[in-house]
């Protein structure tokens, strides 16, 4: 009898660890930035964020959900990891799907180091 119990609990500890460490975690997703041109935040990124982010009760002026406000370079800048995170797991913009060339073009415009460009 013990040595069921035994085995149950490996096997049980092994699923645990398998599953725990097959989850992409923190929104590290690696996106392939070669096929995508040089993003420009405001040719490219700002209409995104504006569009799918920048709304009443998201993240307009005076928004205190998640990063806060993201209505300018300066705040979506300092937001940027958090963006990058929420884009990359799908979890944001709620509401609003992005495609998967958007999703592309905000995450290799951060990865490339969110210029102002």
């Amino acid at each position: 009898m013990n040595k069921i119990l035994f085995i149950i609990l490996i096997f049980s500890i092994s699923s645990v660890i398998t599953l725990s460490c097959s989850k992409d975690k923190g929104g590290t997703t690696t996106v392939d930035c070669s096929t995508v041109i040089n993003k420009a935040y405001a040719a490219d990124v700002s209409p995104i964020l504006q569009a799918s982010c920048n709304l009443a009760g998201c993240h307009a002026a005076g928004s205190f959900n998640g990063p806060g406000a993201l209505t300018n370079y300066t705040e979506i800048f300092n937001a940027r990891a958090a963006i990058r995170v929420s884009v990359a797991s799908g979890r944001m913009p709620q509401g609003s799907s992005l495609s998967t060339g958007q999703k592309n073009s905000i995450l290799c415009w951060i990865d490339s180091g969110a210029p102002n460009n």
